[in-house]
């Protein structure tokens, strides 16, 4: 039945017998090419690199006797590379997803997980759904968020998408919106910060931004939505522009610091936070609403996680 040159490296021609007549091309060749991961099979087939009698087929297709399928050269992972990712992991990701259509993947992201891989981080948000979606051969991020800041966020499925969402981004017609508990009582006069902000790398390579005249025009606009009395309070956060940790720099330079923020926060704040529990960073993307290409808009909102639910009701007792 099978007539390989070089497994797993040169190009295959496998002969099909009477026994794999009916077997679906993807089934069959999760079973031949034993070590090769399932989402590179699945990949050469959308890619129409999987031939059957010189012609591309479908990963639905149902092989007959004395088919002749052709395997293009196979790059297997080299040892030093990332193994599939934890199921643990991506069965979390799967459930944490909130809205997803033909397009658009929106994801109440879990804090602590980085949208992407890199910076010694082998993996993050992307690289998990592109194994929990190898059909979807597009899949990119349309913005970011910290690897500590939880809530929405929005993965395109088609390119069309994306380039919408960019525009839209740029402009004024995506609302993005943040829950965050801050060190104090915020004034509710106070409804906006506007200070430029520069990015800075420091000699160990961490990047931090700093609020500098030379800077990039920066806004957000704060809204109190609860106080616990003195010591702490719950806002609202619509940054305007879109620099990177602009919301965390920019409630710093307010005087009110973010409670569990390790680079721009107050350690003794913080401390205190963690004694109730709450041991993270407490920004949340909570609200989005995007505009839809086809017209209208997509609205969503995100709960906070049970660490963050359980801080707020002990900062209440």
């Amino acid at each position: 039945m099978i007539n390989p040159s070089h497994a797993n490296s040169g190009v295959q021609l496998l002969e099909i017998g009477p026994e794999a007549a009916g077997q679906r091309i993807d089934n069959f060749l999760r079973t031949q090419l034993k070590g090769v991961p399932k989402t590179l099979i699945y990949r050469i087939l959308r890619k129409g690199e999987v031939r059957v009698n010189k012609g591309r087929i479908k990963p639905e297709y149902k092989l007959q006797a004395g088919d002749l399928v052709r395997v293009p050269p196979l790059r297997l992972a080299e040892r030093d590379e990332p193994a599939p990712l934890a199921q643990g992991l991506l069965e979390r990701l799967e459930a944490a997803i909130v809205h997803e259509d033909k397009a658009l993947i929106l994801l109440n992201k879990p804090a602590g997980i980085a949208v992407h891989g890199g910076s010694g981080l082998s993996y993050g948000v992307i690289e998990a759904l592109r194994q929990l979606r190898p059909e979807a051969r597009d899949l990119e991020l349309v913005h970011r968020l910290d690897r500590d800041t939880s809530g929405l966020l929005m993965i395109a499925k088609k390119r069309s998408m994306l380039r919408h969402l960019h525009e839209a981004l740029r402009g004024d017609g995506v609302d993005k919106r943040y829950l965050a508990l801050v060190r104090g009582c915020w004034p509710g006069a106070r409804k906006q910060v506007s200070a430029p902000l520069q990015k800075n790398t420091l000699r160990s390579g961490e990047r931090m931004v700093e609020v500098d005249e030379e800077g990039r025009e920066a806004l957000t606009l704060f809204r109190v939505l609860r106080r616990f009395g003195d010591f702490a309070t719950l806002v609202e956060a619509k940054p305007v522009t879109g620099r990177t940790h602009q919301i965390r720099v920019h409630a710093r330079h307010a005087g009110h610091p973010i409670a569990g923020d390790a680079k721009y926060g107050d350690e003794e704040f913080t401390r205190e936070i963690r004694a109730l529990g709450g041991k993270r960073l407490f920004l949340h993307a909570y609200s989005l609403v995007v505009p839809l290409p086809e017209g209208g808009e997509l609205r969503l909102e995100a709960p906070v996680d049970e660490m963050w639910a359980q801080t707020l009701e002990r900062l209440s007792d």
